[in-house]
C-alpha cells in the first residue's frame, strides 16, 4: 500500500521526525571537521545505519544527511562540484531506509555566509544554489523538504522560493532561536512573530524551530509563543529541540540530558501545539524512542 502523502499525513496527528545526525556520526567514529555530507558517497553504510536506527526508534520520517550539501558549504571541503551527486545519494539512502511506509525529508541548511551587503553572497546565486540542491533531493525520492537552522529571514525566504521553483512538495521552515530578554530571537534578530508574518504567506506546510541555545524549559516556552503567533493559520507547528544545553568537556560539547527528561519536555511542547516533533543536536535514537513512547501513549 502506498504511503499517505506528506501533506495529508501531517494533519492526521503527531508526526515524529528523527534526531541528530552529527551526534550519531561522531559516535560511530567520524572525525570532527570532515564533510559529513560527503559520507553519503564515501561511507553510505554509516548513514544508512543511522537512518535505520531512528526508524526503529519510532520516527515517522528521516531527514537526509544533506544539511551542508549546498555549493557554499561544500566549497569549504573542496566538493563544490559534487552538489547534485551528494544530495542525490543522500536522498536515495534515506529513501531506501524508509521504504514504502515512512517518509523522507530533504534537508537544506544555511549557506554559512551572509547575503550582500553584510557578506559576499548574491541573492540570485544563492537561489540557484538552493534550487540545485532541492532538485537533486527531489530526484532522489524525498517526500518533502525541511529548511532548518536558519537565522536570517532573507536567506530562508530565498531557500523557500528556490525549492518552490523546482518542486511542489511540502516545505517545513525552521529557524534557530536564542534567549532574548523575555522573548526569543535568531542570531540575526528575527523573532517568532516576524518569522510567521514573513513565511506563512509563502505557502509552507509547517513552521517552527530547531537547534538554538535554549534549555528545555525555554523550548517549551518558545513552542507556546510560536503556537500563539501562528494562531488559526492552516499551518503546522514544527519543533526540533536540542537535548538541552551542552556542557563543555575536554574542549567539546557534551549533551547530558536524559532521554526521559527530553521526552517529558517534548510532551509539553506537543501540549503547547507542536504536531511535528523530533530532535536536534545531542539527541539519539534512544531519545527519540523514549519520546515516541511517551507522546504516543498520552
Amino acid at each position: 500500500m502506498a504511503r499517505v502523502k506528506l501533506s495529508e499525513r501531517i494533519t492526521e496527528g503527531l508526526f515524529l521526525l528523527d534526531g541528530a545526525m552529527g551526534t550519531q556520526l561522531f559516535s560511530r567514529g567520524v572525525e570532527a571537521g570532515r564533510c559529513n555530507d560527503y559520507l553519503n558517497i564515501e561511507s553510505p553504510d554509516i548513514v544508512f545505519d543511522i537512518h535505520t536506527a531512528y526508524l526503529q526508534a519510532g520516527s515517522d520520517a528521516v531527514i537526509t544527511n544533506t544539511f551542508g550539501a549546498n555549493k557554499y558549504a561544500l566549497t569549504r571541503h573542496c566538493h563544490a562540484d559534487k552538489v547534485a551527486k551528494i544530495n542525490l545519494a543522500g536522498a536515495a539512502l534515506a529513501r531506501t531506509a524508509a521504504g514504502d511506509d515512512k517518509h523522507v525529508l530533504g534537508d537544506i541548511g544555511p549557506c554559512g555566509d551572509f547575503l550582500e551587503p553584510l557578506g559576499n553572497v548574491k541573492p540570485n546565486e544563492l537561489r540557484a544554489t538552493f534550487a540545485e540542491q532541492a532538485g537533486a533531493l527531489a530526484e532522489g525520492g524525498v517526500d518533502g523538504f525541511i529548511i532548518e537552522t536558519m537565522t536570517a529571514i532573507e536567506e530562508i525566504t530565498i531557500a523557500i522560493e528556490a525549492v518552490k521553483s523546482v518542486s511542489a512538495l511540502p516545505i517545513f521552515a525552521s529557524l534557530a532561536y536564542d534567549p532574548a530578554g523575555e522573548g526569543f530571537k535568531t542570531m540575526m534578530g528575527i523573532g517568532p512573530e516576524t518569522a510567521a508574518q514573513k513565511l506563512v504567506p509563502l505557502g509552507v506546510a509547517a513552521i517552527g524551530f530547531n537547534c538554538g541555545t535554549l534549555d528545555m524549559a525555554g523550548y517549551v516556552k518558545l513552542a507556546q509563543v510560536c503556537a500563539d503567533v501562528i494562531g488559526a493559520e492552516s499551518i503546522v507547528l514544527l519543533a526540533e529541540p536540542n537535548a538541552g544545553r551542552p556542557e563543555l568537556v575536554d574542549g567539546g560539547a557534551v549533551y547530558n540530558l536524559s532521554p526521559e527528561d527530553f521526552a517529558a519536555a517534548c510532551g509539553q511542547i506537543c501540549t503547547a501545539g507542536a504536531k511535528i516533533i523530533g530532535g536536534c543536536c545531542g539527541t539519539t535514537p534512544n531519545h527519540i524512542k523514549t519520546m515516541a513512547q511517551r507522546i504516543k501513549n498520552k
